[in-house]
């Protein structure tokens, strides 16, 4: 809708996610100039609200950012006390002992948190500085001036379901800034449009994912240990996938239950959320959640390439911040650190760019120092350790990388140099003919609960009179292609029950989206083959409204 007349505001930096990339990247522009403009626009109903992680965290990006956290309230009220690893098969487990594994692995120091709730408290420092913060704002469309990103356009409401505005529409904002920083997370909208019209990802490998889809229980008091953390690999996957789950005891009795599953499967027949359901009927997990209830449920892609992976972060006027870039230190199973210290880095350039008169320009010093300072050091070490697991497995994941990780930590070098990824996770997905279906028990309603049931737990919410934000480059290819080649997994691999194939007697199948559904986490963008579904946002405010996730 290039015709539509909008209001515009000018301000220094325009920041697009409210997640802790971008808030850092707010707090500290404000902390080195109080005067620069600076603007956050957030998506969600509420910061926090599509905030979504394990989390176990690394306070090092805190430390950085806001070294007097602890004075002033920050929610990391619970340290790691005991950390544990198990390898599981069906009915048992094998311990894995602390003392082999490298020190980056060790969780001492480190605090179980929402990460929702830590948003919403740097939310609170960021406006105590005078950070404009704008939530139910989705950012719809970039605005380019000649070759640069001039700002983006938020807060567009009011499209009817084809796509024509309504009686209630309102155009939205254009928000122009001498920079724009993408922190949207994995797979965001704006930032693919960025890596694909600069070409930033031609000297990387490609960018590889993991669905990670977590609950929140309140367990039995006699069976809570607060601080006690967990990960196990293993059974239920096996050999069909890689991934393995997280349990972490958090404050007042609550427990997070997590479990990811890495996207470069091939099996077409996979079905993650019933593999995590399956998983709570190991014995370990049963008996733990028995006699507790579920509270939360939510799912969202996790980056894994890491370093190899990362693309070129900036182009004229923009930088990609965080999950937009993939920070995630896989086998630590940790991002948010590394998103909080871009965020820092990020803002540094901005200023000192702001500061000599210049704008609208590459911020190669914000890419410089996320290579080469504190957040490529911590994913060089690691960076073939997912390679390693896709190409040879688990068992090879374990011993050649842990060896690599004491190499990388002893000498700073790597025997294996630097391990490519190869195909996408699209690419890697077989053809249903060459794999066997896979037969999940029917959920019991008390430990593993249907989909649907579930989403309901994520308390999404999508005005139905709009156009769906999951669109389809063509209409066909699910029916045509997807169907007899790979039995259609997005009824599937998609969490939260959005897709379906509807089969009435006499008609050809359809194929079926329910948007309303979405709990945006990205894995159709992600793991269709045929790279068809495009995921894109839908108007402010909805979607999940996670609580302390």
């Amino acid at each position: 809708m290039s015709d539509v007349e909008r209001e515009a505001m000018d301000y220094d930096v325009v920041i697009v996610g409210a997640g802790p990339a971008g808030l850092s990247a707010a707090i500290r522009l404000k902390q080195l100039d109080d005067s620069l403009e600076v603007v956050v626009l957030e998506k969600g109903s509420e910061v926090g609200a599509h905030i979504l992680s394990g989390a176990v965290l690394d306070p090092v990006g805190l430390d950085a950012l806001i070294p007097d956290w602890k004075d002033k309230g920050a929610p990391l009220n619970v340290p790691v006390r005991e950390d544990n690893f198990y390898l599981l098969g069906e009915a048992g487990k094998l311990r894995v002992p602390n003392w082999p594994m490298p020190p980056l692995m060790n969780n001492h120091g480190n605090y179980i948190v929402s990460m929702g709730n830590v948003c919403r408290w740097m939310a609170e420092q960021a406006e105590a500085l005078g950070v404009e913060i704008f939530p139910g704002m989705s950012c719809s469309e970039i605005i380019y001036d000649g070759d640069r990103v001039k700002g983006v356009v938020a807060g567009e409401f009011g499209k009817t379901a084809d796509g024509t505005p309504g009686d209630s529409y309102e155009p939205g904002m254009v928000l122009n800034g001498k920079y724009v920083f993408l922190s949207e997370g994995v797979r965001g909208s704006l930032s693919k449009e960025v890596i694909r019209k600069y070409d930033l990802s031609k000297d990387s490998e490609p960018q590889k994912f993991g669905l990670g889809m977590k609950e929140i229980w309140e367990i039995d008091p006699a069976k809570h240990r607060e601080g006690t953390v967990t990960h196990t690999m293993g059974w239920p996957l096996g050999s069909n996938a890689g991934g393995g789950s997280f349990i972490y005891h958090l404050e007042n009795n609550q427990v997070y239950v997590g479990f990811v599953v890495h996207l470069n499967y091939q099996n077409p027949h996979l079905y993650p959320y019933m593999e995590f359901q399956r998983f709570k009927h190991h014995p370990i997990v049963a008996e733990l959640l028995e006699g507790g209830k579920r509270v939360a449920y939510g799912a969202r892609a996790i980056s894994e390439g890491g370093y190899q992976s990362m693309p070129k972060m900036v182009a004229p006027g923009v930088a990609l911040l965080g999950c937009s870039v993939g920070m995630v230190n896989v086998p630590r199973i940790k991002g948010n650190h590394n998103a909080m210290l871009s965020g820092k880095a990020a803002a540094e350039a901005a200023h000192a760019a702001i500061k000599a008169g210049r704008e609208g320009d590459e911020l190669s010093a914000y890419e410089d120092e996320v290579r080469d300072g504190a957040i490529g050091a911590d994913l060089r070490k690691v960076r073939n350790i997912k390679p390693l697991w896709s190409k040879w497995g688990l068992t090879a994941s374990l011993t050649l990388g842990g060896f690599d990780m004491w190499t990388n930590n002893l000498f700073g070098v790597s025997l294996f140099g630097t391990i490519a990824h190869g195909k996408n996770d699209a690419d890697a997905t077989g053809k249903a003919e060459d794999f066997e279906p896979i037969d999940y028990p029917k959920p019991d309603g008390k430990l593993s609960f249907d989909r649907l049931t579930n989403v309901s737990f994520s308390f999404t919410n999508h005005e139905e009179d709009q156009p769906a934000h999951l669109k389809l480059e063509d209409p066909e290819v699910p029916i045509a292609v997807n169907l007899p080649e790979y039995a259609e997994p997005a009824q599937r691999y998609c969490p939260a029950g959005v897709y379906e194939v509807v089969r009435e007697e006499g008609k050809e199948p359809r194929f079926v989206i329910n948007f309303q559904n979405c709990v945006h986490c990205k894995t159709c963008d992600i793991k269709d083959p045929s790279q068809n579904i495009v995921w894109t946002v839908p108007q402010g405010g909805d979607g999940p409204n996670y609580p302390n996730m």
